[in-house]
């Protein structure tokens, strides 16, 4: 059972450290303290919950201003993710800028860190013409290396328990792999590291800490400007953004009161932007409410990071007079109820998910399977909306080997990526690899079980999991999608696409699809 404290009023100064993922995804960090309003502010956090077994704990504890060294993990569960200092003192344009691009007018949304641009210019004239990246490296006269290949045999060494021809290949491997060398030879050392931690029997925290038990955590601000990098050499975050609350957009176009329920809301990256764009309808922004639900953290505070999910967003409601409250959720979404998201009939309503659905357990690992509860929840929610944003993968099956091959394919083309469209020797790109496809691969690699929390499915089957669950596909919506592929087209290397299948819109690279959104009704 869900629990609510007493409401708290957004003041000045009000957030504390944050520590997640950014992104689909996601990188760890904490938040800096919001700007300060001048005025009398217009948003209310309230109803923060959190389950019910640990609300006395965190009551004892208190609301403190400093973080456990523990941190928490990827999506809140068992294995932890890595800490990243605060830095109060970082001023408030760190986020704005990453945070505050204007979605909603396209002329303005290509790539606009000129710098950026500049040197994603620059790297792709550095490489020519872009030929697949490394499945085959020569290192020296004569030899030739093909390190695809030496990981799939490891893999395959790893999976028949074959500690010796593991071991010897794994060593092949660091040779010719480093995490400041090209595409291949980076998704090669990242991937070693997760056949090492699988053959070895180590958890990821575990892994990390026998490897650099004293490594240094990155600052908040320097996790900000890899996000920024990211951001500006893919399309792919800023797109979906774009999609989702221009869909919202439309539907709350006449609204006086709002309520987006967001599975997933982590960090509260995709709303900023969209509360700047409401502050802005003629007329007056109408009241909004988000009711923002994440995976609890372990410790005594598991609520924290969603809460402080939601002083950030009040803070940007304060700055641009958006009426504005917010209810934080952190528990298992299997056990949310109705009942627990304070509906009111005369919201509009939305539910909105982009890129989280995929850490829910299946029936592979549960016989009342978790995704069909929540789709379950959401279509008993009856939104005039539901926005569904899924990554686009088939490794989510319970044979090793398979799942390896297919996330091994995936991981090509993500590294391949940011190779052609960043500089090598960029250190927010090595980050951004590190904290990010590193961690991902690693526990798709090294983790089973209900400690296997990436574990993504392909649009198709996503399809068949929502008709099944009571919805029906509304018609993709044909001025979003040609704004998303002009804005593609002249603002991002010709690489990336944008493609419609099945009522999807599908983002990729190299005609590879990695993300896709659609829209939902329940029946």
């Amino acid at each position: 059972m869900l629990q609510s404290n007493s409401q708290i009023l957004c003041s000045p100064g009000n957030f504390s450290d944050i520590n997640h993922v950014l992104l689909d995804n996601s990188v760890s960090t904490f938040l800096a303290p919001g700007s300060c309003c001048e005025s009398q502010p217009v948003a209310r956090v309230r109803d923060i919950s959190a389950p019910s077994e640990s609300r006395e704990k965190a009551r004892l504890k208190g609301k403190k201003n400093q973080h456990e060294d523990d941190g928490d993990d990827l999506q809140g569960r068992s294995t932890k993710q890595i800490a990243v200092h605060a830095q109060n003192s970082e001023p408030p344009n760190v986020f704005d800028e990453a945070l505050l691009y204007d979605d909603l007018n396209m002329s303005k949304l290509c790539i606009n860190d000129d710098e950026a641009g500049k040197k994603l210019q620059q790297n792709e004239r550095s490489k020519g013409s872009n030929t697949k990246v490394g499945r085959v490296k020569r290192r020296s006269k004569g030899e030739v290396v093909d390190l695809r290949s030496l990981l799939t045999q490891c893999a395959q060494a790893v999976a028949g328990n074959d500690q010796r021809a593991a071991t010897e290949l794994l060593k092949l491997i660091r040779q010719h792999s480093s995490p400041m060398g090209d595409g291949s030879q980076r998704l090669a050392h990242f991937f070693a590291n997760g056949l090492e931690a699988r053959l070895v029997g180590l958890g990821m925290k575990t892994y990390e800490e026998y490897k650099a038990p004293a490594i240094e955590r990155p600052l908040a601000a320097d996790i900000i400007r890899a996000y920024k990098v990211y951001a500006s050499a893919c399309p792919f975050k800023r797109m979906s953004y774009f999609f989702a609350n221009w869909m919202i957009g439309k539907v709350a176009e006449k609204a006086t009161r709002l309520h987006i329920i967001d599975f997933g809301i982590l960090f509260g990256f995709q709303w900023p932007s969209f509360i700047q764009h409401l502050s802005e309808r003629p007329g007056g922004p109408p009241r909004l409410r988000i009711t923002g639900i994440d995976f609890p953290q372990p410790g005594f505070r598991p609520a924290e990071r969603v809460e402080d999910s939601g002083y950030r967003l009040a803070d940007y409601c304060n700055r641009f007079k958006v009426p504005f409250e917010y209810h934080a959720i952190a528990e298992k979404w299997e056990n949310i109820r109705l009942e627990d998201l304070k509906i009111d009939k005369d919201e509009k309503l939305v539910v909105n998910s982009l890129y989280r659905l995929k850490n829910l357990l299946d029936e592979t690992v549960v016989e009342d399977c978790p995704r069909d509860a929540v789709l379950n929840l959401i279509r008993r929610i009856n939104p005039e909306i539901f926005i569904h944003g899924i990554v686009n993968g088939s490794f989510n099956g319970p044979f090793f080997l398979l799942r390896f091959k297919e996330a091994l394919h995936q991981y090509d083309a993500l590294f391949d990526m940011l190779d052609t469209t960043v500089p090598r020797e960029d250190q927010d790109r090595m980050l951004f690899e590190k904290v990010v496809y590193g961690r991902y691969s690693m526990n798709i690699i090294a983790h089973e079980g209900s400690e296997r929390f990436e574990r993504p499915e392909t649009y198709k089957q996503w399809q068949a999991r929502n008709v099944k669950a009571g919805f029906r596909q509304l018609l993709l919506d044909q001025e979003i999608l040609s704004k998303v592929r002009t804005t593609v087209k002249q603002g991002f290397l010709k690489n990336f696409m944008v493609e419609e299948d099945g009522g999807w819109m599908l983002q990729g690279w190299k005609g590879r699809t990695i993300h896709a959104l659609s829209c939902w009704k329940p029946c």
